[in-house]
C-alpha cells in the first residue's frame, strides 16, 4: 500500500527568491485606443459603441508570427494604459506594423466592402515608423517583472498578481520547450499553444500509430496553469498530462460541423529571423450557414495568415475538412493538426496516459523549473479508514450470492422507506423486445425477490410485492413519443421560442397517450436512441421534452439507451432501476468509520447552482440554486430538497417535480438579466436563499457540502482570496463567525479539476521507483492543515497492465496506444469551518471537546463511497443535489405581440 502522493504542482522557491525578469512592455496608449475605437464605429455605423476592442485575433496573430512576444495582456481593448504587449526583447516595427494592419485591414473594413477592398489604409497612417510617437505604435518601455509577485489574503490565501495568470504560463511553456523531453531512446520536441487561461505543450510533429489499416495520429499534451489553493502560503502552477489525439477523418457532413479546433505550424514570414517558430497558431473551423461552407471562423489568425505570406500554400477549410490527415504531417513547410473531438468520429487512439509516463514528464518538468520553482511537498495518508462501512467485495466461494442478496434486502428496506406504503406505479415505453425482457427481470432481483415472483394483473402488466413494497409495471410500445423532436424551420424566431413550441407539442402528445397517475409515485422508463442518433437534426432529441411533459403529470423519469454490442442488457437494465430508485430517494450513505468525533445524530446539506446560458438543453438561460438535505437516522423521508415556493423541505422526489414546475414560473429568466447590476442581483437572491436555509438547519449537528467552483457563481465570498477559516462572509458584509450561522454547523468545500485545471494531477510512490495510483484521504503533516485530497480507487474495468507505455510502446505491447488510460481524479477537500478550541472559546464553549478537521475531511471522503456504485466524484449529498439539475429545462417565451385597438 502507498502511503505517499505526489501531486503534479509547482511553487515559488523561496529560497531562490523573486523571480524576477527584464521584459519589454507596450501599451496601445490611450490616444491610439481612442483613435482605433473611433475608427471602429467609423466602420459599423449604426452598430453599439464597443466595450472592447476586438483584439483577440490580433493577439493570436502577434503571439503566432511576431519572434519574442511572450505574452498578451488582459484587457487592453479596454483601457489603453494596460500592459498589451509583453515581449523578451524589443519586436521591431516593420515586423508588428504589417501584423496589426492586417489585423485592422478586416476589423475596420466596412460591412459593404468586398473582402480585401475599401480605401482603409492603417498602415500608412498610423503604422509608419515614424509615427511611432505621434498615432502609430506606441515605444517599448523595459521593465522587470517579478513572475512571482504574490499578495496575502486576509484569510491567509497567497494569491498572483492577476497578470501572472497567463504571464507565468507562457513563461514556463517557452522554458519548457527549448529542452527535449527524451524517455526510451526516443526524444520528443514541443511547440507552445497558448490557451487564454494558460499554456499548452504540444509533442511535434506527432506520433504514428498504424491500426485497422490506417494511420492515426497523436502528441504528447502538457497543461500549464496558476491556481491559489485556500490557506497556502504560495500560490500554485499545476502541470496536467495527457494525449492530444488529430482527427485524421471525419465522419459528419460540413453543416454539423459547429467547430472545431485546428493548430497551425507556419514558418516566420520575416527575412533574417528564425525561420521555425517555437509556437502552433489556434483557429478555429466550422460551418458558415450564410455562405454554406466551411470557413474559418472570425477570430481565427489563419484567415490573415495568407496576406502577410503570398508565397507559401496554405491550407484551404474545405480541404482541410476533406482531407485532415493530408495537412498533419506537412505541406511543404506548412502543416495543420485538427483537434479530435468524439463528435468528430471514432478515433483508435485511447486517451489518457499511465502513471509512469506521467511520472516520467513531471520529473522532466521539475528538472526544467529549477531553482526559480519547487515541487510542492508530497502528502501523507491521514488514516487508513478510507472507506465507509461497505459489504465485503470478497465473498466466500460456496457464497457467492451472499452480498449480492444483503444489498438487495438494503435496496428493498430503502424503497419501502421512500414509498412510504404507497404504490408504485411505472410505465415502461420500450423500443426492443430485449430491453423489456431485460428491464423485468432485474427489477425483482434487484429488490431480493425470486425470478418469476411477479404476477400479471392485466394485460403488459405486472405486480410485485414484498412487505410493505408494491410495485405496478406497465409496459408497452413508445411509438411516437420518442421519435425526433420536429422543430421549426422559421428563422425569424428565436431557436429557443422554436425549441420550447416544439417541447410543449411532445408533453400535449404525452398528456395524449398516457392518462394521470393513480399513485404518488409515479416512475416512467423510456428507451430511447442514442444522442447521437439525434445530431443529424439540431435540438431534435426528446429526452428533456420527455421529461418536463411526465414532471408535468407527477412522474420521474429515466431513460435507458437502445441495445448496443458495447454494453450487455443485463448491465444497462441494472443501472437503469438504481438511477431511478435514486430519483424515488431510496438511497442513504452507508454508516461512516471516522470516529466519534463526528456526531451521532449529524445530517448532511449540500447545495448546487444550476446556471443554464443560451447553449444549455432548453436554449434557455436560467439560473437556480438547489438544495438536498441527507438525514441517515430519520425514517422515513431520509432524503429531502427544499422547495423554495413552499419554503419547505420536501421529499426528493418531488423537489424534482417542483424544479420542473417552477420551470413555468422561473423568476431568473434571461429577460430579467439584460439590466445593469444582474448578476448582484441574483447573487444578493441566492445568497438570501442560502442563510435562510443554514436558519432552517440549525436545529441538529450539520456538515454542509459545497463545490467552490460551482457555488461561487452566486456566492464570490467562496473564492479562496475571500476564505477565512471558521467564518463565513455574504455580500459586501464582514466575516462573520461560523457558529452565529448554527452552533454545530460544519461546512466543507469540495474541488474538482472542472476543466481548467484547478486542482493538479498526482501518482502515488513509494520511493522506491514504484510509481501507482492509490485511494484514500491524503493531507500534510502540519497540524493547523485544512486542505486535503481525496482520491479514489481505479475501477476494474480500468485495470491496465503495469508499464504501458503509450507515447513509446514497447515491443510486446504495440497496441498500448490503443489503450484508455484511466486516472482517477484528486477532489480537493477543505474543510473551512468547524469547531475549533479557538472557535468554541469564542461561542463560549470551551469545555467542547473540540474538532479535528482531518476527521471532517475524512468523513467527507468516505461520502463518495456506496456499495451500488463505483466511487463517486462528489459526496453523495453533492451528487443528489448536482443530479437534481436534470429536471432544471426553462423554456423560453415568445416575444409579446401588442394589443391593437378597434380603430388603428
Amino acid at each position: 500500500m502507498y502511503q505517499t502522493i505526489r501531486v503534479t504542482a509547482y511553487e515559488p522557491d523561496p529560497a531562490h527568491g523573486p523571480w524576477q525578469e527584464e521584459l519589454q512592455v507596450m501599451r496601445l496608449g490611450e490616444q491610439l485606443h481612442t483613435e482605433l475605437i473611433r475608427r471602429w464605429e467609423q466602420a459599423h455605423p449604426g452598430v453599439d459603441h464597443p466595450l472592447r476592442l476586438p483584439v483577440r485575433r490580433l493577439n493570436s496573430l502577434l503571439l503566432g508570427m511576431a519572434p519574442g512576444v511572450l505574452a498578451t495582456g488582459r484587457n487592453a481593448g479596454t483601457d489603453g494604459r494596460l500592459p498589451w504587449l509583453y515581449a523578451h526583447e524589443t519586436v521591431p516595427h516593420e515586423v508588428l506594423a504589417p501584423l496589426v494592419a492586417t489585423w485592422a485591414g478586416g476589423v475596420f473594413r466596412r460591412d459593404d466592402e468586398e473582402d480585401g477592398a475599401g480605401d482603409w489604409e492603417l498602415e500608412d497612417e498610423l503604422l509608419a515608423e515614424g509615427a511611432a510617437t505621434a498615432l502609430g505604435l506606441p515605444a517599448w518601455e523595459a521593465e522587470t517583472v517579478d513572475l512571482t509577485e504574490t499578495a496575502m489574503s486576509a484569510g491567509g490565501t497567497a494569491e498572483p498578481l492577476r497578470r501572472l495568470y497567463s504571464l507565468l504560463p507562457e513563461q514556463v511553456a517557452l522554458r519548457l520547450a527549448a529542452r527535449p523531453f527524451r524517455t526510451r531512446g526516443t526524444t520528443f520536441h514541443f511547440r507552445v499553444v497558448s490557451t487564454g487561461g494558460g499554456a499548452e505543450l504540444i509533442s511535434w510533429p506527432p506520433q504514428r500509430y498504424e491500426r485497422r489499416k490506417e494511420t492515426w495520429y497523436y502528441s504528447a499534451q502538457v497543461k500549464i496553469t496558476v491556481h491559489t489553493v485556500p490557506f497556502a502560503p504560495r500560490f500554485r502552477l499545476h502541470v496536467s498530462t495527457g494525449v492530444r489525439r488529430w482527427a485524421t477523418r471525419l465522419e459528419l457532413r460540413p453543416h454539423q460541423m459547429s467547430g472545431a479546433t485546428v493548430l497551425l505550424d507556419a514558418p516566420l514570414p520575416w527575412p533574417g529571423g528564425p525561420g521555425r517558430h517555437p509556437r502552433l497558431m489556434t483557429n478555429t473551423l466550422g460551418y458558415d450557414r450564410r455562405r454554406r461552407e466551411i470557413a474559418w471562423r472570425r477570430q481565427s489568425p489563419a484567415l490573415l495568415v495568407p496576406e502577410l505570406d503570398i508565397v507559401r500554400r496554405y491550407p484551404d477549410p474545405a480541404e482541410l475538412f476533406t482531407s485532415p490527415d493530408k495537412w498533419i504531417t506537412g505541406r511543404g513547410d506548412i502543416a495543420a493538426g485538427i483537434v479530435y473531438h468524439p463528435k468528430l468520429g471514432p478515433h483508435e487512439v485511447g486517451p489518457g496516459l499511465m502513471p509512469r509516463e506521467r511520472a516520467e514528464i513531471d520529473g522532466w518538468v521539475e528538472e526544467g523549473l529549477r531553482p526559480v520553482l519547487r515541487r510542492v511537498a508530497d502528502l501523507g495518508r491521514v488514516t487508513r479508514r478510507n472507506t465507509p462501512s461497505l459489504l465485503p467485495r470478497s465473498v466466500k466461494k460456496d457464497e457467492p450470492l451472499a452480498r449480492e442478496a444483503q444489498l438487495a434486502l438494503r435496496r428493498q428496506a430503502a424503497l419501502g422507506r421512500a414509498l412510504g406504503g404507497r404504490p408504485l406505479e411505472v410505465e415502461v415505453l420500450w423500443q426492443s423486445v430485449e430491453t423489456r425482457a431485460a428491464l423485468l427481470a432485474e427489477l425483482p432481483k434487484l429488490i431480493g425477490l425470486p425470478p418469476g415472483s411477479g404476477r400479471e394483473i392485466a394485460d403488459d402488466t405486472w405486480q410485485w410485492r414484498a412487505d410493505a413494497i408494491e410495485i405496478n409495471v406497465r409496459t408497452r410500445p413508445a411509438g411516437v413519443l420518442l421519435s425526433p423532436l420536429p422543430t421549426s424551420g422559421n428563422r425569424t424566431r428565436r431557436r429557443a421560442v422554436r425549441l420550447a413550441d416544439a417541447i410543449n407539442d411532445r408533453c400535449a402528445l404525452a398528456d395524449e397517450h398516457m392518462e394521470p397517475p393513480r399513485s404518488s409515485a409515479a416512475l416512467v422508463v423510456a428507451e430511447i436512441a442514442d444522442k447521437s442518433q439525434f445530431a443529424a437534426q439540431p435540438d431534435s432529441d426528446p429526452k428533456h421534452a420527455l421529461r418536463l411533459a411526465w414532471a408535468r403529470q407527477g412522474r420521474i423519469s429515466q431513460f435507458v439507451n437502445l441495445p448496443t454490442a458495447a454494453t450487455s442488457l443485463e448491465h444497462r437494465a441494472r443501472w437503469t432501476w438504481l438511477d431511478a430508485f435514486r430519483q424515488l430517494g431510496a438511497i442513504s450513505p452507508p454508516a461512516h468509520r471516522v470516529g466519534a468525533g463526528i456526531p451521532g445524530d449529524l445530517q448532511y446539506a449540500a447545495l448546487w447552482v444550476v446556471r443554464y446560458t443560451a447553449h444549455g438543453p432548453t436554449r434557455c438561460p436560467a439560473r437556480r440554486l438547489v438544495a438536498v438535505r441527507v438525514r441517515p437516522q430519520e425514517e422515513p423521508g431520509a432524503i429531502e430538497g427544499w422547495d423554495a415556493e413552499r419554503s419547505a423541505w420536501v421529499p426528493y422526489p418531488q423537489l424534482l417535480l417542483s424544479l420542473a414546475d417552477g420551470n413555468i414560473r422561473d423568476r431568473w429568466r434571461r429577460h430579467d438579466f439584460d439590466g445593469e447590476g444582474v448578476d448582484e442581483r441574483w447573487q444578493r437572491e441566492a445568497q438570501r436563499q442560502i442563510r435562510a436555509l443554514l436558519f432552517q438547519l440549525r436545529e441538529q449537528p450539520t456538515l454542509l457540502l459545497a463545490s467552490s467552483a460551482n457555488l461561487r457563481q452566486c456566492w464570490p465570498r467562496l473564492s479562496n482570496g475571500s476564505l477565512s477559516r471558521d467564518m463565513l462572509g455574504f455580500g459586501t458584509e464582514p466575516d462573520q463567525r461560523l457558529t452565529l450561522y448554527g452552533s454545530d454547523l460544519r461546512v466543507v468545500l469540495v474541488r474538482d479539476a472542472n476543466s481548467r485545471e484547478e486542482v493538479p494531477e498526482w501518482y502515488a510512490h513509494d520511493g522506491d521507483d514504484r510509481i501507482g495510483f492509490a485511494e484514500g484521504i491524503w493531507g500534510s503533516a502540519e497540524p493547523e492543515n485544512r486542505v486535503f485530497a481525496s482520491t479514489a480507487s481505479t475501477p476494474h474495468t480500468a485495470v491496465l497492465p503495469k508499464g504501458l507505455r503509450k507515447l513509446v510502446p514497447t515491443s510486446e505491447s504495440r497496441t498500448a496506444p490503443g489503450k484508455t488510460a484511466w486516472n482517477p481524479a484528486q477532489l480537493e477537500v477543505t474543510v473551512l469551518g468547524c469547531l475549533t478550541k479557538k472557535a468554541l472559546t469564542e461561542s463560549d464553549r470551551a469545555s467542547t471537546t473540540p474538532d479535528r478537521p482531518a476527521e471532517w475531511a475524512t468523513l467527507t471522503h468516505q461520502l463518495r463511497y456506496h456499495d451500488d456504485y463505483p466511487p463517486l466524484a462528489r459526496p453523495l449529498p453533492l451528487h443528489l443535489a448536482r443530479l437534481a439539475a436534470e429536471y432544471v429545462l426553462p423554456l423560453a417565451e415568445a416575444p409579446s405581440v401588442p394589443a391593437t385597438g378597434a380603430g388603428s
